[in-house]
């Protein structure tokens, strides 16, 4: 991949998520690798919707040194260098704060996979990676510790998820099958909950329908 298709392919990358509501403002970063020395990672601070192939900055990936653009890189340069050294085989490595999945970061428990499909794409389970604050190198160890070579998503502690995938089809396909395992999950424990807590049971359903109503929207647009 050239650096050019690689800064181009990270723009559009980023509008086709914010269309899919996974990425809004300038919350969540994208870094897809170049080659086996260089990866491409949104620059800090900057609304995806206004962002440009010239403001995608271009890293060594041993040592974060900056080789092309004058945009800073996102903070979560470090973490997403983390993935790419460990797993050769990752093309995109995506950070976001996608609305169902980073609720279930909340709790603080990682999840199964049961479902065969969702399997297939994320792995058997998600792991939960333990707080540490945005943008050290503190994070990103903790992340380091958690992967494996067959799990593509990770939920971190009170700040988002990041999956990743052999090709960037492939990253948004895990990011969509998180969302949808983490909907499963939520409406699971409120069923469970309405169960254990019978004067719950209606406002539990308003909340339910509310959560299974973007599932729906995207099935049927």
């Amino acid at each position: 991949m050239t650096v050019a298709d690689a800064r181009h392919a990270v723009v559009e990358l980023c509008l086709a998520l914010s269309r899919r509501g996974y990425l809004a403002g300038t919350g969540g970063n994208i870094a897809l690798r170049i080659d086996e020395r260089h990866f491409a990672v949104t620059p800090s601070a900057t609304d995806y919707l206004a962002m440009t192939p010239a403001d995608v900055c271009v890293l060594r990936l041993a040592d974060l040194a900056r080789v092309e653009g004058e945009r800073t890189p996102s903070v979560e340069s470090g973490l997403h260098a983390r993935v790419l050294r460990a797993r050769p085989d990752v093309q995109c490595s995506v950070h976001t704060h996608q609305p169902v999945a980073s609720a279930c970061a909340l709790l603080g428990r990682s999840l199964k996979v049961g479902d065969e499909a969702l399997r297939s794409t994320l792995g058997p389970t998600v792991p939960i990676v333990a707080y540490a604050p945005s943008g050290t190198g503190w994070l990103s160890a903790k992340l380091g510790r958690a992967l494996r070579p067959e799990l593509n998503a990770y939920l971190m502690l009170n700040h988002g998820v990041l999956c990743c995938g052999t090709s960037t089809e492939a990253a948004v396909q895990a990011v969509e099958a998180l969302e949808t395992l983490a909907r499963q999950h939520l409406l699971g424990l409120m069923r469970g909950q309405a169960l254990r807590a019978p004067a719950l049971k209606a406002a539990l359903a308003r909340v339910a329908d509310a959560l299974a109503a973007p599932a729906a929207a995207a099935t049927h647009p």
